[in-house]
């Protein structure tokens, strides 16, 4: 009875803090609200020491969330890999003759070197489809942050909608760095190449949207490592075309701390301890 009180009283709580159960699970990077509701539901979450199970129910934000062994269990058995991208491959859906990247994750193309933690695989078929064909046999491998077909460099593919999320959210301020080459020399005491880095950084308006750059700096005669925390359409291309410089290779090294480091082109690792966001 003191329990069934307790679960109304979160429900129909008129406190103006109180929020949603799943909206709180996911606000606070714990999984997914559709998976929050589905912990729910199956009596897998306990708020404050007590078993919520009620979907809709509400709680204060400084309430403690736990969650069972067996949701525990099921966030684990979630793949993350990183790929290398090479050129004349899509990011993702095929065009034009271009096959997705997706398609490099198989067995043979894993970088076994980096990839020196295993995820948590329940066993079964999904394990034996994993040894098989590699993470392109997993349901929802979905990619988080797309490289145009003459780019390279770093994609993450993701079961974890969560990890998906705090990739892909513009407001989330997730850095993204990039190395580009451009058609021109950089030489950094050159009045006009400090004017053209300038504007790049000071942002700049197309077709009255404002591309803008969290740093762009000079790192060699025809080199520029540019960090983003948006992701438009073809921006660096974009940004660089107005200023008067062509982008000739452009490749992704970083995602947050999510780094390619020594991954060769057309290989793929896990996700290891050490990737954070």
């Amino acid at each position: 009875m003191l329990v069934y009180k307790w679960l109304q009283s979160c429900r129909y709580s008129t406190d103006v803090n109180a929020v949603r159960l799943s909206k709180l699970m996911s606000l606070k990077g714990i999984c997914s609200r559709r998976e929050a509701d589905n912990y729910i539901r199956n009596g897998c979450v306990r708020v404050n020491g007590e078993i919520v199970s009620e979907l809709g129910s509400k709680v204060l934000p400084s309430s403690k969330i736990e969650l069972s062994r067996d949701a525990h269990t099921h966030l684990k058995s979630k793949v993350t890999v990183i790929l290398n991208k090479p050129l004349n491959v899509v990011s993702s859906q095929p065009e034009d003759g271009h096959a997705p990247a997706i398609k490099l994750l198989t067995p043979e193309n894993e970088f076994k070197d980096l990839s020196v933690q295993q995820p948590f695989l329940l066993n079964g078929p999904m394990k034996l489809n994993v040894a098989r064909f590699g993470p392109l046999a997993l349901p929802k491998m979905a990619v988080c942050g797309r490289l145009d077909v003459n780019s390279t460099g770093l994609l993450v593919f993701t079961q974890d909608g969560t990890l998906a999320k705090k990739i892909l959210d513009p407001e989330g301020g997730v850095e993204k760095e990039y190395l580009v080459r451009v058609d021109m020399n950089l030489n950094p005491s050159e009045r006009s190449t400090q004017t053209k880095v300038q504007k790049l950084r000071d942002g700049i308006y197309i077709d009255k949207v404002l591309f803008s750059a969290k740093s762009v700096e000079v790192i060699n005669e025809n080199q520029l490592r540019v960090i983003l925390t948006e992701g438009k359409h073809r921006q660096i291309r974009r940004m660089c075309e107005q200023v008067g410089m062509k982008v000739v290779a452009l490749k992704r090294v970083r995602i947050g701390n999510i780094k390619l480091r020594t991954l060769p082109v057309g290989k793929w690792r896990y996700l290891q301890s050490f990737d954070k966001i």
